[in-house]
């Protein structure tokens, strides 16, 4: 053949080739990104719009339908699903698995745009996000200071090091968990308000026209000129409290009403209601989110070592330690595939020396192994694949098929040297002969695996990579042996008279087994229906037993830590959330002092952002390294067991998945009905058909009717004899029994929130509402 020819006559040439297919396959590689699985999450873009104050049920008219009938027209939509909770929306749209997830957050964003307008004015913004399983936390780490509050620790870790993470390489963004951000608390007091004629609107009314900072045009001198501002005069609670509101009766001396005079005025967090706790201890948790296109293992070791280098400027007083990091798993996982890689290669060339005898020629289908794999990187690179788990099965499997080739020439330019010819003619004269066999061998192999990337769905998603890194491995061994091959075997080749002991042990060992090999052989032929009904029996208990091995999408893994989930009553308050908390804590404690949990972090409320709901908690066990302890299905058994007698809530535990990531459970079902009340009669059916399934456990659902409410009907009459209009009873409403943003304030350089409240002993009953 050709370029076999090319390759014996011009040696340097076929070496250089392999060697940049060795290099670039190298650079590639330190390219590619890493991750545990190929990326098979369908394009999903969510939708976040907070309407604080707002029932559910107000949400899901102004916000969430509004927005819905909106996008749904939008091109390559699969479903869309919706989640309406007391001051927050949640919808989110899954595409088709062909549409680029930056093309459908774009039309998602469009169209949202052009209802802006029809949403509330008190609502905020729609927040608008590409969710994929990248957008995860890869890592937290967690922030502790002697004798600092929460309030400090959060206002510390906003100011040096939040953006000092977002920094990082491969960073997309940094998650404070359990905060409590600063806020200038005006705590309305209503007695002294309506004492003095005043409302909440005149003190809304006051804080946004004099809390203020405009441009006052410039001083244009001669030689200088000065940009005039007017500065903002309220910075502190003092300054706040003498804003005056309004001017007194002139018969009673025209004095000045101040806020001070009808509030009382402190900085505060903006919501006390939220704890995180590792190991008992209160904290405040940074959690590292990577790019999508980032290396998982590159990104946690960056973010630890910047953590050692922050912990070398923290106050004594303050420690910056790490409790959870996803990369343990994928590291050990990885690792353990490395190694195999490795051991397989070993026994590869050990097999080869065994049949081949010698370690000359051992040496020239060996070499085509790492040209072989690593130039497949280059393939893998130039179609945006990754380095994981599945890529790296394929490189396992392809080791014994890349030699293959090889071997083939070798063989038999190590023929035609034993039958007298010279080196270099035997490995031009046997590449020649082996060439077409070598390309045709190729060529099945490769319509076995390409095809595997036309399947459709998830399956086809996640083996797609897999298919074209075994197809790519084939392609370079044939070109391996077909150019650096043969001009190995023309340098390396020479007629050995005489084999050496090993070898004379291989083949005796061999020669006996082909005798007991024929004599068996022999006997099956006389006996031909013996060896038919053995076979028929082989097929038929194959088939049998794979009706019986179970099947599932993915296997249960180990990952090294779990989460448990405790849900109270709908309407149940913070302080009875944290009553069960602290019980949850009390009794899987001893996982800790054994030794078997390294972190156990408890956290309420369970989500993050804003939420006007207070009866969820979420913790999260850091499990210990795999050899020190029992799986970790006993741990979430005996969770399950000491906590299913406390009353008062439910508590599941999840793990997290290894396809698609977050902690779901493993059975979902998703109910669709023409009315809320069909819903509910059909869920109740299936939840209590569910129950009578011994092998379903932790039963639940995620739509609960049973959360308290108050209606408030205003006598419309009278308010209009009063003067009164229904939107500023409602404004009034909302500021006096939830709370209210009306402007910001400047505190060392950054700006944070003034929020307006009623006193929280005037807001506990609903005849404070009268």
């Amino acid at each position: 053949m050709l370029i076999s020819d090319i390759s014996v006559r011009r040696p340097v040439f076929a070496s250089v080739l392999s060697m940049l297919l060795f290099a670039f396959g190298v650079l590639c590689f330190d390219r590619l990104p890493l991750r545990e699985y190929p990326a098979i999450d369908p394009p999903i873009v969510s939708i976040d719009t907070s309407y604080a104050g707002a029932a559910s049920n107000v949400v899901e008219t102004r916000i969430t339908e509004v927005i819905e009938k909106r996008i749904a027209g939008i091109e390559g939509v699969r479903n869309i699903t919706s989640q309406s909770r007391d001051g927050s929306s949640r919808i989110t749209v899954q595409f088709d698995v062909e549409r680029d997830i930056d093309a459908a957050a774009n039309d998602i964003r469009d169209r949202v745009s052009g209802v802006l307008d029809d949403l509330p004015e008190e609502a905020d913004p729609p927040d608008i996000q590409k969710a994929d399983s990248d957008d995860d936390v890869i890592m937290w780490l967690n922030l502790q200071g002697e004798g600092m509050s929460i309030i400090e620790l959060t206002d510390y870790a906003r100011r040096y090091l939040e953006d000092r993470f977002s920094s990082l390489d491969g960073v997309a963004r940094v998650q404070i968990g359990g905060a409590r951000d600063i806020s200038m608390r005006i705590w309305i007091d209503r007695v002294k308000l309506a004492a003095r004629g005043l409302t909440v609107e005149d003190i809304e009314n006051a804080l946004r026209t004099e809390n203020v900072e405009l441009p006052a045009g410039s001083i244009e001198s001669d030689k200088n000129d000065f940009t005039l501002r007017v500065q903002r005069g309220y910075t502190t609670p003092d300054d706040f409290s003498q804003l005056a509101l309004s001017r007194g009766a002139s018969d009673a001396g025209g004095y000045l009403v101040r806020l001070g005079d009808v509030a009382r005025v402190e900085i505060a967090a903006e919501e006390e209601r939220g704890t995180l706790r590792g190991n008992g201890v209160p904290m405040v948790g940074i959690g590292i989110i990577k790019q999508s296109k980032a290396n998982t293992l590159d990104v946690a070791r960056v973010a630890k070592q910047e953590m050692a280098i922050v912990n070398e400027g923290l106050p004594p007083h303050m420690r910056l330690a790490q409790s959870y990091d996803s990369s343990v798993f994928i590291e050990a996982a990885v690792h353990e595939v490395y190694l195999t890689l490795g051991i397989t290669v070993v026994l590869v060339g050990l097999v080869m020396y065994a049949f081949l005898g010698s370690l000359r020629v051992t040496i020239i289908p060996f070499l085509a192994v790492p040209a072989s794999l690593i130039g497949c990187c280059i393939i893998l690179y130039a179609m945006g694949f990754t380095i994981n788990l599945l890529t790296l099965l394929a490189l396992i499997l392809a080791i014994g098929l890349v030699v293959d080739d090889a071997i083939i020439v070798v063989e038999n330019a190590y023929r035609r040297v034993e039958m007298g010819e010279p080196g270099l003619v035997a490995a031009f004269r046997g590449t020649r002969q082996v060439g077409f066999a070598v390309i045709a061998t190729t060529v099945v192999l490769v319509a076995v695996f390409l095809p595997i990337t036309l399947l459709e769905g998830d399956v086809g998603r996640l083996f797609s990579e897999f298919a074209v890194a075994m197809a790519a491995a084939i392609v370079l061994s044939a070109f391996v042996a077909l150019t650096l091959t043969p001009m190995l075997c023309s340098k390396l080749l020479r007629h050995e008279e005489n084999a050496g002991g090993f070898n004379r042990v291989i083949d005796k060992a061999f020669e006996k087994m082909k005798n007991v090999y024929l004599a068996a052989l022999d006997k099956l032929l006389d006996h031909s229906a013996i060896g038919i009904a053995a076979m028929l029996g082989v097929f038929i208990g194959a088939g049998w037993l794979f009706l019986q091995i179970p099947s599932e999408f993915s296997p249960r893994e180990d990952r090294g830590n779990f989460n448990i989930l405790i849900r109270g009553p709908e309407g149940a308050s913070y302080n009875y959330t944290m009553e069960h908390l602290d019980q949850v804590e009390k009794r899987l404690r001893p996982f800790v002092d054994e030794g078997a949990v390294q972190r156990m972090l408890m956290r309420a409320p369970g989500s993050f952002g804003t939420t006007a709901s207070f009866n969820d908690a979420r913790g999260i066990f850091v499990m210990s390294d795999w050899s020190q302890r029992k799986p970790i299905w006993f741990y979430m058994d005996e969770a399950r067991r000491l906590t299913e007698d406390i009353p008062g809530v439910r508590i599941t535990s999840t793990v997290r998945r290894a396809f698609g990531g977050g902690a779901q459970k493993p059975v979902q079902f998703v109910l669709g009905g023409p009315s809320y009340e069909d819903l509910l009669q059909w869920r109740d059916i299936l939840l209590e058909r569910a129950r009578q399934n011994p092998g379903l456990v932790e039963i639940d659902h995620d739509y609960y009717e049973t959360k308290p409410q108050i209606g408030i009907s205003i006598d419309r009459d009278l308010a209009a004899d009063l003067g009164v209009p229904v939107s500023v009873i409602g404004r009034t409403l909302e500021t006096m029994m939830g709370t209210r943003r009306v402007t910001t304030f400047i505190e060392r350089g950054r700006e944070y929130d003034v929020i307006l409240e009623s006193e929280k002993a005037g807001k506990s009953s609903p005849l404070d509402i009268a």
